[in-house]
């Protein structure tokens, strides 16, 4: 949870006021950060550097449209020196904790950004991500790290790691939120040479879709986090996916390039002028890798750039027969002490599934997925082609949602599913089922035949009864709704179903069962299964088992298992 003692490492700049220029627009009522390699008028740039501060002139374009749409900035954040790192620790203004825990790394290099979302002391942040930056930090803190296709937003007014692949990226506790922000931030800016217009892909993938998954995955040893991943994978499978095992030899060959070749002479490039004359002020690993960009020569960036277009050319045939690529954010947890002892290994451990995707020019979506058995968060990526920034929101939310995890470490529950801006989507209802119809049970096939899609997994108000029906095949329950204080809160899924469809489902309904409105446990209103009260004669009550899933499990002798 919150650790206060470490506010102090992830703040770099408070004003005694939120900054704030319109009271009107898109983003009204939420507040936000920006890392501290983003210029924002009259507060000082470090890029978590002290000889390289300076006091910003301007707004960076982001900043500036974030403000005109109503959000007010609280302040900026710690990085890793130079957004050069993964892990949150390069830093001479301290490391930035684990939210869930403060002696492990919390990612980096936007590491500032992530723990005030995490810990909910802004809505959202803005931070960059070059070789994962974006996407690290959410995986290890609960929280979604949106990485949007390079150059929809633009990156004037921030300090560059590597300019050609550099991207602005969203934290939020939501894949709504980060939505709503990339809608708002987006646009294409004459003052950023590698900002542009992208056609974005405006339909849902559908039902039914296919997701790469590596053949061979590598989590250190670490067993719960290899666990943690088969887990998302089912789910993915239950939402419709079809898993397709993926030789990631073309990926891991370009996420070698990145410091491997003279693509590092883009870091040394950013930051020419300054590095030649302050080397020593530019701390350890930091100072290493930057100046490894010096020896190399025009020539050799030339050849490294050649090598990376055959390598997307190579990676190009994979997306024949693929929607996306679904990955670990990151494979493991560090300790702070275990990433100081060893900085350059460790932190290319932490870039295995993300040092690859800005170089192809990808977008990609951090998604939370489950708390593992020793409470830390597990996070997967949803990879997809330039463009697919809403399609990867969309099913992003839908997946987040049917974890039943809490907003980063701030333990609130999830609100509701918002629509993804960008999408067109066909009319649709939202449907509750509570037993047979559930993911895995044998009428969940009525629903997906149908293209519904599961959207959360929640609980009923309590005010409802669930009984175990006799003589029914397969096995149903029914639901009742009771005087207030005589029922209890019910397990169920809501699935979202093309109007068109609706018809056809509810046909399939038998008596004694029916579908009606039922109130959920957040307050709102959803169609769903009831029951007629007189077909409950001779039920069993199982209300207080909570759900069907607990009763099948009780009843067959083994353990509840969610999908």
């Amino acid at each position: 949870m919150f650790q206060n003692a470490h506010t102090h490492t992830a703040w770099l700049h408070q004003p005694e006021q939120p900054l704030s220029s319109a009271s009107t627009g898109s983003l009204v009522g939420l507040s936000f950060a920006v890392k501290d390699n983003i210029d924002v008028e009259g507060w000082p740039t470090t890029a978590a550097c002290p000889d390289f501060a300076y006091t910003a002139q301007q707004h960076a374009s982001v900043v500036q449209r974030l403000l005109n749409a109503g959000a007010s900035l609280h302040g900026k954040t710690n990085l890793d020196q130079f957004a050069c790192g993964l892990n949150g620790t390069r830093s001479p203004y301290g490391a930035v904790p684990n939210a869930f825990d403060p002696t492990l790394v919390s990612g980096g290099s936007s590491s500032g950004s992530a723990y005030v979302v995490a810990t909910g002391q802004v809505d959202f942040a803005l931070g960059t991500d070059t070789a994962g930056s974006g996407r690290v930090p959410a995986g290890l803190n609960n929280i979604v790290g949106l990485k949007p296709s390079r150059g929809l937003i633009s990156a004037y007014g921030v300090v560059p790691a590597a300019q050609a692949v550099d991207c602005v990226s969203i934290f939020a506790r939501t894949v709504g939120c980060a939505a709503r922000v990339l809608a708002t931030a987006m646009g294409l800016d004459p003052e950023d040479p590698y900002s542009r217009w992208l056609p974005m892909a405006s339909t849902p993938w559908g039902a039914r879709f296919r997701f790469g998954v590596p053949a061979d995955p590598v989590f250190w040893g670490d067993e719960m986090a290899q666990q943690a991943f088969a887990e998302a994978v089912v789910r993915l499978q239950a939402m419709g996916g079809e898993a397709v095992p993926v030789d990631f030899g073309v990926f891991n060959a370009c996420a070698d390039m990145l410091y491997g070749s003279a693509l590092v002479a883009q870091r040394y490039a950013a930051i020419q002028t300054f590095f030649d004359a302050h080397e020593q002020g530019v701390m350890e690993p930091v100072r290493s890798i930057i100046a490894a960009g010096r020896g190399y020569s025009a020539a050799d960036l030339v050849t490294a750039q050649t090598r990376l277009a055959a390598l997307a050319q190579q990676a190009a045939p994979l997306w024949t027969d693929l929607d996306l690529l679904v990955v670990p954010t990151a494979p493991t947890h560090y300790s702070i002490e275990h990433m100081r002892a060893d900085p350059v290994n460790l932190n290319r451990n932490l870039g295995a599934y993300t040092n690859f995707v800005n170089l192809l020019d990808y977008a990609a979506l951090s998604v939370p997925s489950s708390l593992r058995p020793d409470g830390l968060p597990f996070g997967v990526t949803l990879i997809g082609l330039s463009g697919s920034d809403w399609q990867l929101a969309e099913l992003g939310q839908r997946f987040h949602h049917a974890s039943g995890l809490p907003q980063g470490a701030t333990g609130e529950p999830l609100p509701e599913p918002q629509a993804i801006a960008g999408l067109v989507a066909e009319p649709s209802i939202r449907v509750a089922v509570v037993g047979a119809h559930l993911t895995g049970m044998p009428l969940n096939s009525q629903l997906t035949e149908r293209g519904a899609k599961l959207v959360a997994r929640t609980h009923t108000a309590p005010c409802y009864r669930l009984y175990a029906l006799p003589n029914t095949t397969p096995p149903k329950p029914g639901l009742l709704r009771v005087a207030s204080g005589e029922g209890a809160s019910i397990e169920l899924e809501v699935w979202s179903m093309p109007l068109a469809q609706y018809g056809s489902f509810v046909a399939l309904v038998p008596q004694p069962l029916s579908i009606g409105t039922l109130a959920l446990d957040d307050g709102s209103t959803v169609q769903g299964f009831l029951c007629e009260p007189l077909a409950l004669q001779g039920a069993d009550d199982i209300t207080a088992l909570g759900g069907w899933r607990a009763f099948i499990a009780k009843r067959s002798g083994t353990s509840v298992a969610s999908a």
